[in-house]
């Protein structure tokens, strides 16, 4: 009998990342990912439309979710808290 890798599910994932922050577009989304890569923390994004297909943002649909991996979901949020405070 050969041992068996566990595969992951993909919902298992994403529940390793946080989501810190909602932009409302892919330039915005794009700075905030830039300053925390700056920081040294990787991360992803997620949204229910591809903003180059439908480039427009209503009830949400514009929305990407920006999610970092739970060990960084501290100093992502602490990062951008004191952003906004600029």
């Amino acid at each position: 009998m050969t041992d068996r890798k566990k595969i992951k599910h993909p919902e298992d994932r994403e529940s390793e990342f946080k989501e810190v922050y909602k932009a409302w577009g892919s330039a915005e989304a794009g700075v905030v990912k830039s300053f925390l890569e700056s920081h040294g923390i990787s991360c992803l994004f997620k949204g229910m439309v591809v903003q180059s297909v439908h480039p427009f943002t209503m009830d949400g649909l514009g929305e990407i979710k920006i999610l970092v991996s739970e060990k960084d979901q501290a100093l992502a949020e602490e990062l951008l808290k004191s952003r906004q405070e600029e």
